[in-house]
């Protein structure tokens, strides 16, 4: 039951996270004509989950560096806050490409760039087993690519989703803190039931950020 949980909740953030992602894919490959958009969408996204599985293997070993895993779980609490208050800015230009492997390419460049927090979460969640990491992106990314619109016109649709899945980011944020190997004993040792305070907090936190984003956007 813990495989099959922490699977899930993998699974949601990557399809929460990476929406982005699926309309890069398909600006890169627009102006091929059909049967190649398609096979270079196929091999992009094939190329993306590998480039995707390895980072996220040098992550998670990465995170096995006392302070390390704290440090990524504080970098996800503004990914999560970013998710409930997105912004125009800083985003990546997608040039559409005509020729086959250069669409290929602009397709595993873009997703490797836009895929960082993916990475980060994915690592954190999985907690070093890489079956999970492994499973779960050969499970999203597919989903992500080929049910974009759909997943996208649900978050619209139902703002509820985009929540849940910022909560999630929030909640594995918390934990990784937690199970950080320096951080994470210094925390319990104060105070054992902030396992569980902490990621709750985080949640909270996120939750609110809009409003309390709004009230300070007000008072400038």
């Amino acid at each position: 039951m813990d495989f099959i949980a922490a699977l899930g909740t993998i699974i949601i953030l990557d399809l929460v996270l990476a929406g982005d992602n699926a309309v890069v894919i398909a600006l890169a490959a627009r102006r091929l004509p059909y049967n190649l958009r398609k096979r270079a969408i196929y091999v992009g996204t094939a190329g993306a989950i590998i480039i995707r599985i390895l980072m996220t293997i040098i992550a998670a070993y990465l995170l096995t560096i006392p302070f390390l895993q704290a440090i990524g779980g504080l970098l996800l609490l503004p990914i999560a806050i970013k998710l409930l208050n997105p912004s125009d800015k800083n985003t990546l230009t997608i040039n559409s490409e005509a020729n086959f492997l250069a669409a290929v390419k602009t397709i595993i460049i873009a997703d490797a760039a836009m895929g960082i927090d993916n990475v980060l979460a994915i690592a954190g969640a999985a907690h070093g087993n890489l079956l999970l990491v492994v499973l779960g992106l050969l499970i999203s990314v597919p989903i992500i690519v080929w049910g974009s619109n759909i997943i996208a016109a649900y978050m619209n649709r139902f703002p509820l989703l985009v929540t849940i899945g910022a909560s999630i980011l929030a909640y594995t944020s918390g934990i990784m803190i937690i199970h950080d190997f320096a951080i994470g004993n210094i925390i319990l040792d104060f105070n054992e039931y902030l396992r569980y305070i902490l990621p709750v907090f985080f949640i909270i936190i996120v939750i609110t950020s809009p409003y309390i984003l709004r009230i300070i956007n007000n008072k400038k």
